[in-house]
């Protein structure tokens, strides 16, 4: 029964307690960081409607401006407007933090290449709410957005309580395509089951369809959260090479 126990342990605390506490505060106070910013963005509502506006404006410009037909055709499936909308809602919390706990736990030696680029792009992003604060679709009814997350939560996404949690006007640039990338391409990489490789090699197109369907980003957001990943990614090859044993990505433990 000790052994038993000495082998969990080692196996959910492959760096000890201390850690896994480590990595909690760091994510912990990026998220502090994020509380901040959102708060200092507030009071700029009017630019961020005006930054929306001006999107619009590009993208009917570039004749990309499809998003309200893209949702117009998802509204015909009550089925899939909800699938899409329960997915966004937890693809910053239980995917991500799921997708993170197996990585730390299942292949801890690519985790910490995870956590740097996810750190790194947390930090990009808050420049972007800062500098240019942008409300989203859902938020501009009058170009035939709907909010279907709010639909589906029974209330309004944009409250009291979701506000306390989210920056409403963090549009630009979408972490939640970012985030996709960053977890679907490592987790493509690691995972064994062929039919897994298959579904996370393509959960970022997956959720750039969500995005779109329910309102939250223009196609612009998510090629600018395509772009923050990719910086990100860029940042994290640099780190690893000052600590190659711990921060670098590896493979090997997909085929071990």
């Amino acid at each position: 029964m000790v052994a038993r126990s000495r082998s969990l342990q080692a196996r959910l605390f492959p760096h000890g307690l201390t850690d896994v506490l480590r990595q909690v505060a760091l994510f912990g106070a990026a998220y502090f960081a994020y509380r901040v910013v959102r708060g200092g963005v507030d009071g700029r509502a009017a630019a961020a409607f005006q930054h929306a506006r001006d999107l619009i404006n590009l993208e009917r410009g570039m004749h990309v401006f499809v998003e309200p037909s893209i949702q117009a055709w998802a509204s015909g499936s009550q089925v899939v407007i909800d699938l899409a909308s329960w997915i966004y809602l937890n693809a910053q919390t239980t995917t991500m933090i799921g997708a993170l706990l197996w990585l730390y736990v299942q292949r801890n030696t690519s985790f910490y290449f995870v956590r740097n680029m996810m750190i790194v792009s947390m930090a990009i992003a808050l420049v972007g709410y800062i500098v240019f604060p942008t409300a989203p679709p859902r938020m501009l009814p009058e170009w035939g957005f709907a909010d279907t997350v709010a639909d589906l939560t029974g209330g309004n996404s944009d409250s009291v309580t979701v506000n306390s949690l989210f920056n409403p006007y963090a549009a630009i640039p979408s972490m939640h395509l970012a985030m996709a990338l960053m977890i679907g391409w490592p987790l493509a990489k690691l995972v064994r089951p062929r039919a897994l490789r298959v579904f996370w090699a393509g959960y970022p197109l997956l959720m750039l369809f969500v995005i779109v369907v329910t309102a939250n980003h223009f196609l612009i957001d998510g090629a600018l959260g395509a772009l923050t990943a990719g910086l990100a990614a860029i940042v994290a090859r640099s780190l690893a090479r000052a600590r190659p044993r711990v921060w670098a990505f590896s493979e090997a433990g997909a085929t071990a």
